[in-house]
């Protein structure tokens, strides 16, 4: 169980960063929790950035609800060596991790596994600044390991309830609709457990679609989940969540999802290696990574994404 962090309320100052610069704040051996779930607003620009990086990340221990295929990217790159999460894997259609169990059957990799609402009450914990919460989910399971988890009697009636410790990770990284260059976020639809995670952890990285000037943030005050106090940096990054989807502004790409999982079917690890090479490590940012993909596809992305807002 890790302290929960001393208050720190980052002051009111322009934190618009380049990519390069803002992931430069993750040091190695960091817990790094990333917002969004499965494929829904995924920081992709941001840890293809960190990916990306020289000298490159080693140690890092990943934290997401659910996770998608960046948690591979990361455990074949070699810059992630623990998993602390529900699941690992694109989608039902698409399997579990192929990847996740060929290393940590193999000892290479390490998986801790929490139910989605335990990882929740975990990071609210952290976010609330108590060590642990009280909870009912994992109960009778091999999920609630001891040592990890305490089981407990209610004082009040007598039932038993399990304590999950509090979780706060060193660096949160996040996507949102908009940001303002002080740091004050705002997420269109579903806002996940991305506010939880920015209260918990010590440091915030957001990328936005657009940064956007203070009004614009001020005409629409419901919709601002982080607030400038909590964000240490802002990147802005048009489509930064593809090839996962950003809500109302483009969908996932799930012809992407198919090639990718056909060819780990076919060359397992080796094909993870192959998609860093070309998507991560091949291209100089992720703007050129956007490209690639042409902009016709990436039109016709955000047109389905309009439809299902629209509709």
């Amino acid at each position: 169980m890790t302290a929960p962090p001393p208050v720190r309320l980052r002051p009111v100052a322009d934190k618009v960063l380049p990519a390069a610069d803002a992931v430069a704040l993750v040091r190695d051996g960091d817990v790094v929790a990333a917002g969004g779930t499965l494929y829904s607003r995924t920081p992709m620009a941001l840890l293809f950035a960190l990916l990306r990086r020289r000298p490159r990340p080693r140690g890092l221990a990943l934290v997401r609800p659910l996770t998608c295929y960046e948690a591979e990217l990361f455990l074949v790159a070699g810059a992630a060596e623990r998993l602390i999460t529900s699941w690992v894997g694109i989608g039902i259609p698409w399997g579990v991790s192929r990847v996740l169990r060929e290393l940590v059957g193999g000892g290479r990799a390490t998986y801790e596994e929490w139910s989605h609402l335990a990882l929740g009450l975990r990071l609210k914990a952290g976010a609330m600044g108590v060590p642990f919460l009280p909870t009912v989910t994992m109960l009778g399971s091999d999920l609630a390991r001891p040592g990890d988890t305490h089981e407990l009697a209610c004082p009040f009636t007598g039932e038993k309830v399990l304590l999950v410790p509090a979780l706060n990770p060193d660096v949160a990284l996040l996507h949102v609709h908009r940001a303002d260059r002080f740091g004050n976020a705002q997420i269109d639809g579903y806002s996940h457990m991305d506010a939880d995670m920015a209260t918990a952890a010590r440091t915030v990285i957001v990328s936005a679609e657009e940064v956007v000037a203070p009004e614009v943030i001020r005409r629409r005050p419901d919709a601002t989940v982080l607030p400038h106090f909590l964000v240490d940096a802002v990147v802005e990054a048009p489509m930064g969540a593809f090839p996962h989807e950003c809500y109302g502004r483009y969908e996932a790409d799930f012809a992407h999802f198919d090639e990718y999982a056909a060819a780990i079917r076919q060359d397992g690890l080796a094909a993870v290696s192959t998609y860093l090479d070309r998507h991560v490590h091949g291209q100089p940012d992720f703007a050129a990574f956007l490209a690639s993909f042409g902009a016709t596809r990436l039109q016709r992305q955000r047109e389905r994404a309009a439809e299902l807002v629209h509709q």
